[in-house]
């Protein structure tokens, strides 16, 4: 069965030229808007920072946009406790962007992306980021980041 996308005599011919194509669009992290009227209201809508409909790609490039790495550096994904795991550049930045992470994964999570570290052996410092929301709760996410730095992982951010 030929794809009608690979056809050039199709009307949604779309070539494969070999180069990514980008379209500048907002922000995939919520904008903090307060409402000193109804705090609550405000606190409940910034639960997940991150826009509904944005997907872990969406999110993945605005962070090299923000790190100022270069949107051609190589990427690689593994599955690490049944999550998506992303390492930029040689692992100058990790990324895991799971929608949940609880307390039992935290420390298999930490261990494995160690252990992929290690592999990459990156030139310079590393920077891991995870979903803020995605955390069971404190305790998981609190040792998921003493396990990293304990390792050399010194930064570790959440968004």
């Amino acid at each position: 069965m030929e794809n009608s996308q690979s056809s050039p005599n199709s009307e949604k011919y779309l070539p494969d030229l070999g180069f990514r194509v980008f379209k500048l669009d907002t922000s995939n992290i919520r904008a903090w808007n307060s409402r000193p009227n109804d705090l609550e209201a405000t606190l409940f809508d910034h639960q997940d920072h991150l826009l509904e409909g944005r997907t872990e790609a969406d999110v993945l490039y605005e962070l090299l946009l923000k790190l100022g790495l270069d949107l051609c550096v190589p990427i690689e994904r593994r599955r690490i406790e049944g999550m998506d795991v992303h390492a930029v550049g040689g692992g100058v930045l990790m990324a895991c962007l799971a929608e949940q992470i609880t307390r039992e994964q935290a420390e298999p999570l930490a261990l494995g992306l160690i252990t992929w570290h290690k592999a990459l052996a990156p030139a310079g410092d590393t920077t891991c980021v995870f979903r803020d929301s995605a955390f069971a709760d404190d305790v998981a996410k609190t040792n998921l980041a003493a396990i990293l730095e304990q390792h050399g992982i010194q930064n570790v951010r959440s968004i």
